[in-house]
C-alpha cells in the first residue's frame, strides 16, 4: 500500500482533487493500493504498514503546511521510500535541514538533468509542469539531480530512498511516479 499525504489546507479540499487524485490514478494503474492521509492527522509510525509514501503538491498559495512542519516529524524515523512532489519536496528539504525561498514558476518549463537517476526522464532537458511559489535549497549532503533556469527541480537523499521533485509528474512525466513505485516493491 502507498500512503498519499495531502499537505493541503484542510482534509478533502479542492486541492485533493487537483493534486492527490491524479497521483492516485497513477498508483492504481501501476497495480498498487493506496490510502489517503491528510498531513495533520498522520500518526508516527503509520508508515510501517506501507511500502511507500508520496507527499503530494498543493495549490499555488496553499502553503499553510510550512507553518506546521511538526506534523511531518515522522519522516525522521521513516524507513520506506518517500517521494515529495512540489510541496512534498519543500517538506523534505525543510525537515532535513534545507530551506525554501521565494521562487515562482507556473506552466511548462525546461528541466535539465544534472545527475542522471532512473526516476528522471533520460532526455535532458525535458519539459515539466510547474506550479510553485517557493523553491528549495536541499539539506546538506543531498544530491541535486535536476534544475530549471529558476530553481533546483529534483533532489535525493543519498542515505535513504527519499526523493523530491518541484515539478508535477502527475501532469506530465508520470514515469517519475511509476519508477518510484517500482522502488516500493522491494
Amino acid at each position: 500500500m502507498i500512503i498519499l499525504v495531502d499537505p493541503g489546507i484542510r482534509e478533502g479540499s479542492l486541492g485533493c482533487d487537483e493534486f492527490v487524485n491524479p497521483v492516485a490514478r497513477i498508483v492504481e494503474r501501476c497495480g498498487h493500493t493506496w490510502k489517503y492521509q491528510h498531513y495533520a492527522s498522520m500518526q508516527d509510525h503509520e508508515w510501517t504498514h506501507a511500502s511507500g509514501i508520496i507527499i503530494c503538491g498543493t495549490a499555488l498559495k496553499d502553503n499553510g503546511f510550512l507553518e506546521h512542519l511538526e506534523h511531518f516529524s515522522w519522516l525522521r524515523d521513516c524507513e520506506i521510500p518517500v517521494l515529495g512532489i512540489c510541496a512534498g519536496m519543500q517538506v523534505l528539504c525543510m525537515i532535513f535541514g534545507g530551506s525554501i525561498r521565494p521562487g515562482c514558476e507556473i506552466g511548462m518549463t525546461d528541466v535539465k538533468v544534472t545527475s542522471p537517476h532512473s526516476f528522471l526522464p533520460e532526455s535532458s532537458p525535458f519539459q515539466a509542469y510547474q506550479l510553485h511559489s517557493h523553491s528549495c535549497l536541499p539539506p546538506p549532503g543531498w544530491e541535486r539531480l535536476a534544475e530549471s533556469a529558476m530553481c533546483i527541480q529534483a533532489v535525493r537523499d543519498p542515505k535513504r530512498p527519499f526523493f523530491g521533485v518541484m515539478f508535477h509528474p502527475e501532469v506530465r512525466n508520470d514515469r517519475v511516479i511509476e519508477v518510484f513505485l517500482e522502488s516500493c516493491n522491494g
